[in-house]
């Protein structure tokens, strides 16, 4: 379940980690004031960020992980069965055998384009989120607050995010259940 695993490891968030470490990326944080910073303070931005990024990055495997003991694990069973008894039809043709294993597999490519569509989803706003508050943050610096109450203020925009998104996990993982559930009958 390469899949699975990669789409637990999902965009933005991931980037932006690597962003803040001086790498390559274009996270939410990147062209703001959090971005990498040699000072002290820059170094406790990054550490904030990075903790909030860990945050949902451990929520999001945890969910997907029991995505994939609870609901995948079974549909791949039933794949797989499904496909050995196409291949045990000695009369059907080679194209018959492929169609019917096509036929198989389509359960499993829906469940992975439905987890990756949510994960999609939740990561886009979460993202939203994050640029709202660098809006903000920018705003301020350019209104002539100063950068210690930017930083503070920006610290706690962020943190809101996360925490109003940790929220909407659980309602995900429901979701996503529910309707792994249906594909599979």
């Amino acid at each position: 379940m390469q899949w699975l695993r990669s789409a637990a490891r999902w965009g933005a968030w991931a980037r932006e980690g690597q962003a803040a470490k001086g790498g390559e990326g274009a996270g939410p944080y990147a062209d703001s004031i959090w971005a990498p910073a040699r000072s002290a303070a820059g170094q406790r931005r990054v550490a904030m960020a990075e903790l909030q990024q860990l945050r949902v990055q451990e929520a999001v495997d945890s969910m997907v992980k029991s995505l994939e003991r609870e609901n995948i694990r079974k549909m791949q069973g039933l794949m797989f069965r499904c496909s050995a008894s196409c291949c045990e039809d000695s009369q059907a043709s080679m194209k018959q055998v492929h169609q019917c294993i096509e036929r198989c597999h389509v359960p499993l490519a829906q469940a992975q384009a439905l987890v990756t569509s949510e994960l999609e989803k939740f990561q886009d706003r979460l993202a939203r989120c994050t640029m709202h508050c660098n809006d903000k943050a920018k705003d301020s610096i350019d209104a002539g607050s100063k950068e210690l109450q930017v930083k503070q203020q920006l610290d706690s925009c962020v943190t809101k995010c996360v925490d109003d998104h940790m929220h909407l996990i659980p309602t995900m993982t429901k979701k996503m259940k529910e309707a792994l559930l249906s594909i599979g009958k």
